[in-house]
């Protein structure tokens, strides 16, 4: 069937011959938007755009048969299992793990849409390859639909993961380090930036305690991403130390830090980093989904300044939170600046997102009250041996 649709595309090709002011590249040229079209129309399902979300890779397969093509058919089924397992747990809460549903080989079939394989190697009796198993979103939430209400919605969404150390540079060992295959199986799928555009080489430039997420927008929408995380790599004496900050679309930051012991050197120390990055990325989702900021809410607080310079700070701070949306003067003494917030969510969410932008925000029998209290900082670059 697909030659057969194919074919009234290649009858168009020739109906009219080359004219002679053509070179045979120039009629090329001409003809390229409908040989991609003609093309494109014999790729198989699997290999057409797929969801990330429902797409795991780096399934290894190894099995043994009488024949190869046989070995490759029982290899495929056996890694199945593993993949559904891995989305699974991707797309639904850790309460709800326990209720994984056990397919047999016919219904894995039946919620796949396809596979592709690398590092492919057969014998006359044996197959061995890394599959990427593509599912049908359509089919996994049929199956998925009735097991827990919190099923509708998934919790996996692909996100961006832009490496520092301490800035971000696509040639970077660290960079490298989050492009295995092995990463195609985590729970949180993501992409780190990549491409010459202008708005990915302007990722060179920021700075981690900076950046916020209209830094890196741009970048997110070419993958449809509404968060990103910076990790942050900065060796110091015996371990590298990480921090990763996620940020995103109207939502706070966050921030936590690990270490990873140093293996010899900075390089070789990096694939095990980027291993323990991504598995907190994993528990950042897990402990604390998306804050959806739904409410509105006002309150007014007395913010304690030391000068001028400390108050113009406190209000910038505030001003790049995403859920602050509007802070106004109320009355001014000195040493004292009472303010209206106007904000988004909670009044616990508001805490959270000012806090990592050094604003602590406190109430007692008074009201409420805020003081200027920088954040713990990451070690800077010159800490390291």
């Amino acid at each position: 069937m697909q030659f057969q649709a194919l074919s009234p595309l290649l009858r168009a090709l020739y109906s009219n011959p080359v004219q002679p002011r053509f070179s045979m590249q120039q009629h090329f040229f001409r003809l390229a938007p409908i040989l991609a079209l003609a093309f494109g129309a014999l790729l198989p399902a699997g290999a057409q755009a797929a969801d990330p979300t429902y797409t795991v890779s780096g399934i290894h397969v190894d099995a043994t048969a009488a024949s190869a093509s046989a070995a490759q058919s029982i290899a495929i089924d056996q890694g199945r299992p593993q993949a559904w397992s891995t989305l699974y747990r991707r797309l639904m809460k850790q309460a709800d793990w326990a209720r994984q549903p056990r397919l047999d080989a016919q219904a894995l079939r039946g919620v796949a849409r396809g596979y592709t394989v690398s590092k492919e190697r057969r014998s006359t009796t044996r197959y061995v390859a890394d599959v990427t198993y593509i599912f049908s979103p359509e089919a996994v939430s049929r199956v998925l639909r009735g097991i827990s209400a919190n099923y509708g919605n998934p919790l996996a969404r692909r996100i961006l993961i832009v490496p520092m150390s301490p800035t971000f540079n696509r040639a970077s060992e660290w960079n490298t380090a989050f492009l295995s295959p092995r990463f195609g199986g985590s729970q949180v799928p993501f992409t780190v930036p990549s491409g010459d555009t202008a708005d990915v080489g302007a990722l060179a430039r920021l700075q981690f305690d900076a950046t916020n997420w209209a830094d890196v927008e741009l970048v997110a929408a070419r993958i449809h991403a509404t968060e990103a995380v910076l990790v942050l790599a900065i060796p110091i004496p015996g371990k590298i130390q990480l921090w990763l900050k996620r940020i995103g679309m109207a939502q706070m930051p966050t921030k936590v830090t690990l270490d990873v012991p140093l293996n010899q050197t900075v390089a070789l120390t990096y694939p095990k980093a980027a291993d323990a990055a991504v598995h907190a990325i994993e528990d950042m989702w897990r402990q604390k989904a998306p804050a959806e900021f739904t409410a509105k809410g006002n309150l007014i607080a007395d913010v304690r300044v030391s000068s001028l310079a400390q108050w113009g700070t406190i209000q910038s701070a505030m001003g790049a939170i995403a859920n602050v949306r509007d802070v106004s003067i109320v009355a001014m003494d000195i040493g004292m600046v009472r303010v209206s917030i106007t904000y988004l969510g909670t009044v616990e969410q508001l805490h959270d997102a000012l806090v990592p932008v050094g604003v602590q925000l406190t109430k007692d029998e008074t009201g409420w009250s805020i003081v200027y209290a920088p954040a713990l900082r990451p070690p800077t670059a010159s800490a390291a041996p």
